[in-house]
């Protein structure tokens, strides 16, 4: 998008693209991907928990799931809405915004008394997360000059798989250790310091940056939140409810608005130039293949977890403690995927995510013939050892895919281009959770045990292959570097 006249601004502290301080830029990074952490991780870290919140609170199943569901549904609505929001009234200050409502909702997650007000608080925390997360990408975007973004970018991809890998972990971990006799309720108030903190240094060291341009567009945040809500909703809710015929036209209405969007969208370019989706951002094939590459990545994401949780559990009949040994076998791989991708893909670009893919799924077609011929007999080591290499391929891919994405994306769309970029993640993961209701519960329930699980769960994979292998495809459009030397 080089053809774009840059019409960002940036104050002090510090201004992006100039040489600032090392330890500025350092705790801009830190503060940034704190705030993405806790929102990767609230995002997973209920699953674990919600037996201990229905036995303290009397949780009915519907509102477990609302739980879960009301946190997902309104951060993927706003994210779209919150990138655009830090375009027109700066970064630094909705970013702050952002984390300041989100410390405080989940305080009240933390000591709400009942169901109902668990609920909205979720509803309130996953509204702050959406104003919160898009300004992250797009304040790395205008602090770092190209030559040491795909470092920071890099780090982003990371945190982001593997907060939502350890979140399941760490709410097991705080509602077993019932810290201070409070039960479920750490994993909410975790974030208190970590958001406190967040603030305070954002306050001093984060730069200001905005699209002097850019002008409010209510129409189009209606618009585009109602679209992705009549499709999202069903997807999230639609497998326990067993998919009804109302849903799918849900789903048909949904696109139907979105359409209506794109149109208005097209005119509002027209009548005054500032749209709030920059739809010329879709006519450079890097944004578009990268858009779908993390469409995909979010929907095998949404698939293989979930299946793997149950296969653990349900098929091999491991424990809950003895299923996190899988976990971390993954949280290691990732890490050690992603800083090798972050090393390498300035030079070698996209062949080193596409290397990712690849490994990914070799490794689970070796793993399907592992729980072929070994069955509900396989133990825990057998069970998680082959995550080390699954994580290591996709933190390879998930580490460099922002960078190869945005990072020719002109500044003063950065906000933009980032709420696009997480809304592609989060559509694909509702997606992929939706849809093992094709790939894992066609034969089984979700309180089916023993081999049948195992069974499912191994065919599930060669769906996950067959996307990776379409990943692998999409990024044959990326750069092949991203920068020279």
């Amino acid at each position: 998008m080089s053809h774009h006249t840059d019409r960002t601004t940036t104050s002090n502290p510090p201004r992006a693209g100039d040489p600032a301080p090392g330890r500025a830029r350092a705790v801009t990074l830190a503060v940034v991907l704190t705030a993405e952490l806790m929102n990767a991780l609230d995002g997973s870290v209920v699953y674990t928990a919600l037996p201990s919140i229905a036995a303290d609170t009397g949780a009915t199943t519907a509102a477990l799931q609302w739980i879960d569901a009301a946190y997902v549904l309104t951060f993927a609505l706003g994210l779209i809405t919150g990138g655009r929001l830090g375009d027109l009234y700066g970064r630094r200050r909705i970013f702050l915004a952002g984390t300041a409502v989100f410390t405080l909702s989940s305080l009240l997650c933390g000591i709400a008394s009942g169901p109902d007000l668990l609920i909205a608080a979720r509803v309130l925390q996953g509204a702050a997360a959406a104003v919160m997360v898009p300004q992250v990408l797009a304040t790395l975007h205008v602090t770092y000059d190209e030559g040491s973004r795909a470092r920071a970018f890099g780090l982003y991809g990371t945190v982001m798989s593997l907060g939502s890998v350890i979140g399941p972990v760490l709410g097991g971990v705080l509602t077993q250790a019932d810290l201070f006799g409070l039960g479920w309720r750490p994993i909410f108030l975790i974030n208190l310091p970590i958001g406190i903190g967040a603030v305070i240094l954002g306050r001093r060291f984060l730069p200001e940056s905005h699209d002097r341009t850019a002008r409010l567009d209510p129409l189009g945040m209606f618009l585009s939140a109602l679209g992705l809500l009549l499709i999202t909703l069903p997807l999230t809710t639609g497998g326990e409810r067993g998919w009804p015929l109302w849903m799918f036209a849900t789903m048909a209405a949904g696109l139907l608005v979105l359409t209506v969007f794109l149109v208005q969208q097209k005119t509002k370019m027209r009548k005054d130039g500032s749209p709030l989706v920059v739809l010329s951002l879709f006519t450079g094939r890097t944004f578009s293949a990268g858009l779908a590459a993390q469409l995909a990545f979010g929907l095998l994401s949404g698939v293989f977890f979930l299946s793997w949780v149950l296969f653990m559990q349900n098929g091999l009949g491991l424990t809950p403690g003895q299923a996190a040994v899988g976990f971390v076998a993954a949280s290691l791989g990732e890490t050690g995927g992603a800083w090798l991708a972050m090393s390498l893909v300035a030079r070698y670009g996209r062949a080193v995510p596409q290397a990712g893919a690849l490994l990914a799924a070799a490794t689970l077609c070796g793993y399907h013939h592992l729980i072929t011929a070994q069955g509900a007999g396989m133990g825990t080591v057998p069970a998680a050892a082959p995550m080390l290499a699954v994580g290591f391929g996709l933190g390879m891919i998930g580490a460099p895919l922002a960078d190869l994405t945005l990072g020719k994306v002109a500044h003063q769309h950065a906000g933009s281009a980032s709420g696009l970029f997480n809304t592609a993640t989060q559509l694909g993961i509702a997606l992929g959770t939706a849809l093992t209701t094709v790939v894992f519960f066609t034969c089984i329930s979700a309180d089916t045990r023993g081999p049948a699980v195992s069974t499912a769960f191994a065919d599930s994979l060669w769906y996950v292959v067959g996307t990776l292998i379409t990943m692998w495809a999409l990024m044959l459009l990326l750069p092949k570097r991203t920068h020279t030397n």
